[in-house]
């Protein structure tokens, strides 16, 4: 009989054990404001990350800017999926895949009409990958992160480039 109950115990609790090379946080949300991007260009961006694994995260992010004739527009909102390397959970280099839907206008000079520069307002999609660095503290709360990215847009105007990029230093809080 003491054999059933010590089987039974440690079934019971083998439950609630789990080795992992390094502790598992439960902190897989973060909230991050990109603070580069606001010093440079007075543009608000506030990004959203949500970790699936250690390893692996899906965001999205959101701006807005004063001024519509910045390089990318006065309105973004986007989504990425996120791949982290290295020996240290949800920090570390990260590689990234983006889709950003943004927003603004553009002075264009109208060749063909005598009323000269025109602002054309335009609104665009783009796909990109992206890279960086993000550091952590050990309480796994507060981050930093260096980023940057590249996304070809998919409709692009006449007037508008065909690239678009990203930027950015980032403070971040996980909960």
């Amino acid at each position: 009989m003491k054999k059933i109950i010590a089987i039974a115990i440690f079934i019971l609790s083998s439950n609630f054990l789990m080795a992992q090379a390094y502790s598992n946080s439960d902190n897989i949300h973060e909230i991050k404001f990109n603070i580069g991007q606001f010093l440079i260009t007075s543009s608000a961006e506030i990004s959203y990350e949500y970790y699936i694994n250690e390893d692996t995260s899906i965001g999205a992010t959101m701006y807005f800017d004063s001024d519509s004739d910045d390089y990318n527009g006065n309105f973004g909102l986007g989504a990425n999926v996120r791949a982290y390397f290295g020996y240290n959970p949800k920090s570390g280099v990260f590689a990234e895949a983006f889709g950003l839907y943004y927003t603004g206008e553009d002075e264009v000079e109208d060749a063909a009409s005598t009323l000269g520069v025109r602002n054309k307002d335009y609104s665009t999609t783009a796909l990109g990958l992206g890279g960086g660095y993000k550091w952590a503290t050990r309480s796994d709360k507060f981050t930093v992160e260096l980023s940057g990215g590249l996304g070809r847009n998919i409709n692009p105007e006449d007037f508008q480039n065909t690239f678009m990029f990203r930027a950015g230093l980032s403070v971040g809080f996980r909960f």
